[in-house]
């Protein structure tokens, strides 16, 4: 990415800090976020999806896909995607598409997410918050850009934050996302503390303790109504 290409990104970031989000966010069918994983005893509330941009090899897309599958995202999508569909599978052995929703979109302007979902880039970029720093918010979708290049200018503009991963170089595509989902899961989901030595005990989690019923009453109603 040129000089120029960079300074478009970096002055997009600055003005997500303003940026009022999920305001554009409200046509993706409600099927997109139904989607429950039972298998993951930590699993936090919410929802989160997870897709890359400008994506051109696609053993790459496969495991990103498979990953997400594996980790309990409730949709997967492709923003100007250049790769052929029917080779994914070689590494998505999961099969992911036929067990979540995924949704690919011709360019940024038509992409959707649904209502009140909080969109994340994820990127090297000076502006961005380093990822064990960022606090994930309970409904999102993260965007990662493609092998060789980085996410447009327009799709940076339409985050709600950018992140980054604190590595010495660019890794890849599927492996940043295996990374982004893993830290949202050991930041929101319920484990044990780890153990203040190597080879310690782990506390045990607190058997949890649910309140009175809450019992509301129906206000009578009055005359005349």
């Amino acid at each position: 990415m040129g000089r120029r290409d960079s300074k478009q990104v970096e002055n997009a970031l600055v003005r997500t800090r303003n940026h009022r989000p999920c305001g554009w966010r409200n046509t993706l069918p409600r099927n997109a976020v139904a989607c429950k994983f039972s298998g993951m005893s930590g699993f936090a509330r919410g929802f989160f999806g997870i897709g890359v941009e400008g994506i051109s090899k696609p053993m790459n897309l496969g495991s990103l896909l498979r990953t997400a599958h594996a980790f309990g995202a409730s949709f997967v999508f492709t923003v100007d995607a250049a790769c052929p569909t029917g080779a994914v599978q070689r590494s998505d052995t999961a099969d992911t598409p036929r067990a979540l929703p995924m949704y690919t979109y011709a360019d940024v302007a038509a992409m959707t997410l649904p209502r009140g979902c909080t969109l994340i880039g994820v990127e090297r970029l000076d502006a961005a918050v380093e990822l064990p720093s960022f606090r994930h918010p309970h409904r999102a979708a993260y965007v990662l850009g493609p092998e060789r290049g980085s996410l447009s200018p327009g799709l940076v503009e339409r985050c709600d934050f950018v992140v980054k991963i604190p590595t010495r170089f660019c890794i890849n595509v599927g492996l940043a996302g295996a990374l982004v989902m893993y830290d949202r899961l050991i930041s929101l989901g319920r484990f044990a503390r780890r153990p203040l030595i190597p080879g310690g005990a782990a506390e045990p989690l607190p058997t949890h303790k649910f309140g009175d019923p809450v019992l509301r009453r129906r206000r009578p109603r009055e005359a005349g109504r």
